[in-house]
């Protein structure tokens, strides 16, 4: 939608027939991600190619790259897409992150474990989100079992870090190797799962700084074109840990639709189009509240409810079937953090229709 308002013609290959993108795609390619003979026709059919989510087989961006630019790039997303890699280029390149052991095996995950002397999550090296493909553990649990449950042939065993608030940074950068950095947003998780966001966040100003900073290295240093999404721990001491990053539009930043000058999917279109970057600052403070399947509970939610709510805009995905947990919408509310925050998640809680 960002792409069509600058007078784009797009199209989707997706494995899916009714994908996200689709309604809104001047051309569609539904195929699987091996298909070389689509992905040659897709690559016939655009300028540069862009990734809506970073679970992609790499080897589909590798043969697209050798037709049509790719941005981000297959090694960005090869990166990004596995937390072995991703947390070796973070150790390797200075930037903070947890402690952490590669664990391939019960063995591995006990002698890890015992190195840690922590609690710790056990995660999948690839294909985790929202809380999925994780476990905790504590010294002395049952590693046996652990990695049994977890089920996958790699994974990362993280220390697991008393921070005092969340916060993520979305960067763009574009082929000139201009970027530019959105406010820091806070955020706060429920199950694994984001839940509430509020734009700016309430850090000091130089821990906010900070973590621009260290977003725009990890940016230059990877050699992102688009955006890249670096999440942070903020610990007690306004000292920050790099929790993971994600190389393209952020579900943090989904409120810059109404809040900021330029909105992060506009910003990444710039991006990947080799266009000027837009304006980051924010035109309003704002919250966004991530509308979960639970809320059709009872039935189809009030969504009156909410647009008669001055300054809240409503977004709905279209998606089919509602399930708990499942990400259906968002809506953002303007206005500070001190009212906007408490009359957020009290208007969520009044949609269930009961």
């Amino acid at each position: 939608m960002a792409a069509k308002s600058l007078g784009y013609r797009i199209a989707v290959y997706d494995e899916m027939p009714d994908g996200p993108a689709v309604g809104c795609a001047d051309l569609a390619i539904t195929a699987p991600f091996d298909d070389l003979d689509a992905l040659a026709r897709f690559a016939e059919a655009v300028d540069v190619v862009t990734v809506e989510f970073e679970n992609i087989p790499v080897g589909a961006l590798e043969f697209l790259a050798t037709r049509v630019p790719v941005r981000p790039s297959a090694p960005v997303v090869r990166t990004c897409q596995d937390r072995v890699l991703e947390k070796e280029f973070l150790l390797n390149n200075g930037f903070p992150v947890a402690p952490f052991r590669v664990i391939t095996s019960a063995e591995e995950l006990a002698s890890g474990l015992a190195s840690l002397n922590a609690p710790s999550i056990l995660k999948t090296a690839s294909l985790g989100y929202d809380g999925k493909g994780q476990i905790s553990l504590k010294p002395g649990d049952d590693t046996v079992a652990a990695w049994a449950k977890l089920a996958a042939p790699r994974a990362v065993l993280e220390q697991r870090i008393a921070f005092s608030s969340e916060a993520s940074v979305i960067c763009a950068r574009s082929p000139q190797h201009a970027s530019a950095c959105f406010p820091v947003q806070a955020n706060v998780h429920r199950h694994g799962i984001l839940d509430v966001t509020v734009a700016p966040a309430p850090l000091d100003h130089s821990v906010a700084t900070r973590a621009q900073q260290i977003t725009s290295a990890i940016a230059e240093k990877l050699g992102v074109i688009g955006l890249i999404t670096a999440e942070f721990f903020v610990l007690p001491d306004g000292s920050l840990m790099v929790n993971e990053l994600a190389p393209r539009p952020h579900n943090s930043g989904h409120h810059t639709l109404e809040t900021a000058m330029t909105s992060q999917f506009a910003q990444h279109i710039r991006a990947v189009c080799g266009l000027p970057l837009g304006p980051v600052e924010l035109r309003s403070p704002g919250v966004m509240i991530n509308v979960l399947g639970d809320l059709w509970s009872g039935g189809e939610p009030d969504w009156e409810l909410l647009l008669c709510e001055p300054g809240l805009f409503l977004h709905l995905y279209g998606k089919r079937g509602a399930k708990p947990g499942r990400k259906m919408g968002h809506f953002t509310l303007l206005g500070e953090e001190g009212r906007a925050v408490p009359r957020a998640i009290d208007l969520r809680g009044r949609v269930v229709r009961h």
